[in-house]
């Protein structure tokens, strides 16, 4: 049976998974412990009908005893029921496009092992420049490319996912570009509205549009 689930119950999923994943917190390890929708309300801010209505909500259901709905949720149950439902229990690769102050910050963040960035799932497998001295002069432990040789180096490497910080100017023209060369996702950090195929999933981070939602939320 298909499981459709709504975007905000995708968004507080998320939210759980991260709780659910962290090791420590300000009173102690969090590890082998179980959580009460009360818990997990309070940890949030939502009401506890609505985390068990999003965790109703999972592929499989929760089996009883060992999610258990009275005596808490199992990390080690939940998490890989949410990551199953949300299509999160396999890596992806991504890579960054434009490697100004912006992307080329990405360039060391995460985990790093022999010439990769881990973010999780998630791996960083190259970094792409209009600016060819840019890429030869810049130090990554991942590979960077030229920014016409996106459209090998994406298929051949398996990047799924671009994070784009060129200028806005150049935001447009890079995306169909990615689009071309197979990218599936875009985290957009340019101030513009894209315009790209039905099956490219978009998101965009506006640093004034967050920060005026977060002024709205503090008045």
């Amino acid at each position: 049976m298909t499981v459709t689930i709504s975007n905000p119950t995708k968004e507080r999923l998320l939210r759980i998974l991260r709780i659910l994943e962290e090791p420590v917190n300000a009173v102690g390890d969090r590890a082998g412990r179980k959580y009460t929708s009360a818990e997990l309300a309070e940890l949030t801010g939502w009401p506890s009908h609505t985390i068990r209505k999003d965790i109703s909500s999972l592929k499989h259901g929760l089996v009883p005893g060992t999610a258990g709905t009275t005596s808490g949720y199992e990390p080690g149950t939940l998490v890989p029921l949410i990551k199953e439902t949300l299509g999160l229990n396999r890596g992806r690769k991504f890579c960054v496009v434009g490697l100004g102050r912006l992307g080329s910050a990405y360039l060391n963040l995460g985990s790093q092992g022999p010439g990769t960035i881990a973010l999780g799932e998630f791996e960083l497998a190259a970094g792409f420049d209009s600016n060819v001295n840019r890429v030869e002069i810049l130090k990554s432990p991942v590979p960077l490319y030229p920014a016409y040789k996106m459209r090998e180096v994406i298929p051949q490497l398996g990047i799924e996912i671009a994070l784009l910080c060129v200028p806005a100017e150049a935001a447009q023209g890079t995306a169909e570009k990615l689009a071309a060369a197979g990218i599936r996702g875009i985290l957009n950090f340019a101030p513009v509205v894209l315009t790209v195929p039905m099956d490219i999933v978009i998101r965009n981070i506006y640093i004034r549009d967050e920060l005026l939602a977060l002024t709205i939320k503090m008045k």
